[in-house]
């Protein structure tokens, strides 16, 4: 992924990037897919960008998180406030407070830093800070609240006092939720779309499409086009689309005055500003990737015992197809499982986990020093990254999920 696959602009505001019709800027520019007619691509400006290069197999340097929470959401059963069908988004205000959007009831929650709840909005329905199905949470500037919804995709913008401020409803329509992507704080938003090639001998792959969209929702235009999944068939299940087994994946993400691009098969993030101008380029070294058949050996094996666990389903043609030797398998394992820009503007990278191995996470600083590893032990999945902490989503053996805020330290 050389800079030489972006196709220069001069450097451009929102405001005038609806006026840009102009080469895509793809990460792998000559494998774009096909696209949406009459969707303009943006210019990138990649003047003066800077490529950091770091080792962080040769660096020691860790982040921790305590090991008990300074406050959890969700594990009082005699709060009805804290009571979460399905936890739909969970971030933390500048004053410290906590919010948890729940998906049955349709409300978004907002809680102080010990947990306490404070105040409600949102409702089941179709009028203004109504939901139909709530999903996906941003804060951007001022600590406005962008709440998802769908079908079609639109968010519900709250102040952080709990009153509605408008609605946003893209155009044209986006019936799904994005797949990745995010809300900067200057209002634009970024939603993926996937492009689908399938091809039964796995030998197209689809295509993820960056559309930008302004702060009134109106279609900016198209970001980057980023060579994604290949699917195909084998003859364990003729019905059954899979993809090659370790398969690296494009990976967006978006919040602050930050836009990363990456895809899983490179030991590379590309940043952009909230212009979206090409900034830097961070780069990392990790050895040892190659895929041996000791790995997929594992991999199936450990397979076969979790669905032979109690309480998983009837074996089926679907996981002979799984496990088949006609399964293409990856010659190298993806270098990223995800991307995510923390409210401080660090880049938090989701290693790949191996068969029998846990990877965690690389952190780097906004100027693409190499921070820390984050190591794999973490109790429950990540929501939000911050300066000193890291906001966790869990769920009991018993389905009862929750919200938990953790200390992070930097050793």
């Amino acid at each position: 992924m050389s800079t030489g696959a972006l196709r220069v602009s001069s450097g451009r505001t929102p405001h005038h990037l609806p006026a840009v019709v102009a080469a895509c800027c793809a990460l792998l520019a000559a494998a774009c897919g096909p696209v949406a007619e009459r969707v303009p691509d943006i210019a990138i400006n990649s003047a003066g960008v800077q490529i950091v290069t770091s080792h962080p197999a040769d660096s020691d340097a860790t982040c921790a998180i305590s090991d008990e929470p300074t406050a959890a959401i969700g594990e009082n059963e005699g709060d009805e406030t804290q009571w979460f069908s399905y936890i739909r988004g969970a971030a933390r205000l500048s004053d410290g407070s906590i919010v948890a959007v729940d998906r049955n009831s349709a409300e978004v929650r907002i809680y102080d830093e010990t947990g306490a709840h404070l105040r409600t909005m949102g409702r089941h329905g179709e009028g203004p800070g109504e939901f139909r199905d709530p999903f996906l949470l941003w804060i951007t500037a001022g600590d406005t609240l962008w709440v998802g919804d769908y079908r079609p995709w639109r968010y519900n913008l709250f102040t952080p006092e709990g009153e509605f401020v408008r609605q946003v409803n893209p155009s044209p329509i986006l019936p799904n939720p994005p797949a990745s992507g995010g809300v900067l704080d200057n209002g634009y938003s970024l939603n993926t779309s996937s492009k689908r090639a399938r091809n039964e001998n796995f030998s197209v792959a689809d295509t993820l499409m960056v559309l930008v969209y302004d702060p009134d929702g109106g279609l900016v235009g198209n970001l980057a086009r980023i060579p994604d999944r290949t699917s195909g068939q084998v003859s364990d299940a003729e019905n059954f689309w899979l993809y090659p087994l370790f398969q690296s994946f494009a990976e967006v993400d978006a919040g602050g005055s930050t836009v990363v691009l990456g895809h899983g098969s490179e030991t590379e993030v590309r940043v952009l500003d909230d212009q979206f101008n090409l900034r830097l380029i961070v780069r990392w070294t990790e050895p040892d990737r190659e895929v041996t058949a000791a790995d997929v050996r594992a991999w199936r094996e450990d397979y076969i015992a979790r669905r032979r666990r109690p309480g998983e389903r009837e074996w089926g043609e679907f996981d002979d197809a799984r496990i088949s030797p006609e399964r293409p398998v990856a010659e190298l394992f993806p270098a990223i499982s995800s991307i995510m820009i923390g409210r401080d503007g660090r880049i938090w990278v989701a290693q790949y986990d191996r068969p029998r191995e846990d990877r965690g996470w690389l952190a780097f600083e906004p100027d693409g020093r190499f921070l820390c590893h984050l190591p794999a032990r973490i109790p429950g999945s990540v929501r939000e990254f911050g300066a000193d902490y890291v906001l966790l989503q869990r769920e009991s053996e018993l389905g009862v999920q929750s919200v938990h805020l953790h200390r992070l330290e930097v050793r």
